[in-house]
């Protein structure tokens, strides 16, 4: 029990169970996918509505972090505001100090930085949230994960959350470099189906985008319904 209950201390064979508590409260969370394309990066979110007297467009999962910065989260969506705003805060330091926007590999080490000071001392818990960031930059676009211990890792094609496993045989099987917007996006949503009980509804679909040539931006409810269209 000690080793349960307290972040700074290793058990016996070497893990921080609070850690990986933290990992678990994301695989509940709902199914989020990301494809890179060739000049961009689409984000795809299932708001997943536990009542049908919520308000679908209430439920935030994509947060706009800068103009060529944008993410989507799985987990506990209150700890992932709390990061977006600490996000927010580096984009406008680095525009402030060096006249130019950050980085996104830049960014995603200084979020991951922060989340890691979460797991080493005592008195607080680790963010339960992971987080998909896309960006795009002077190298191209970018697609990173995050977990609560702090790591990161860069995808071609990803996802988090609750079906994570049924994403990832999509993506392994299906993904190619190269794609248009229009073709990650079909398959981003047949990832996304292939994780779901239940066919997609537009209405709890969400799609975000960033590409050299738009900021980031979520795709409107007319756009997302023929995108859902094509996907059998």
């Amino acid at each position: 029990m000690a080793y349960d209950r307290a972040i700074t201390v290793f058990s016996p064979d070497g893990r921080l169970f609070q850690v990986e508590y933290a990992r678990e409260a994301v695989k509940r969370g709902t199914t989020t996918v990301g494809v890179k394309f060739k000049d961009g990066v689409v984000l795809i979110v299932d708001k997943r509505l536990s009542s049908k007297l919520i308000e679908p467009e209430s439920i935030e999962k994509v947060f706009k972090i800068d103009g060529h910065i944008g993410c989507a989260t799985s987990g506990l969506v209150a700890d992932a505001r709390a990061l977006v705003d600490r996000a927010r805060v580096e984009c406008q330091i680095n525009a402030f100090n060096y006249a130019e926007k950050i980085p996104v590999d830049a960014l995603v080490k200084k979020l991951c930085d922060f989340k890691q000071t979460y797991t080493q001392y005592g008195g607080v818990r680790p963010f339960g949230t992971a987080l998909i960031i896309a960006g795009v930059d002077e190298s191209g676009p970018h697609l990173y994960e995050t977990d609560p211990s702090g790591a990161m890792m860069a995808y071609k094609a990803g996802g988090i959350g609750a079906g994570r496993n049924e994403v990832m045989e999509v993506f392994e099987k299906d993904y190619k470099s190269g794609l248009t917007q229009s073709q990650a996006t079909t398959l981003g949503l047949r990832a996304l189906a292939a994780a779901s009980e239940h066919k997609l509804k537009p209405e709890v679909i969400e799609i975000a985008v960033v590409s050299a040539k738009q900021e980031f931006h979520t795709l409107t409810q007319d756009a997302v319904k023929k995108a859902v269209a094509k996907v059998k």
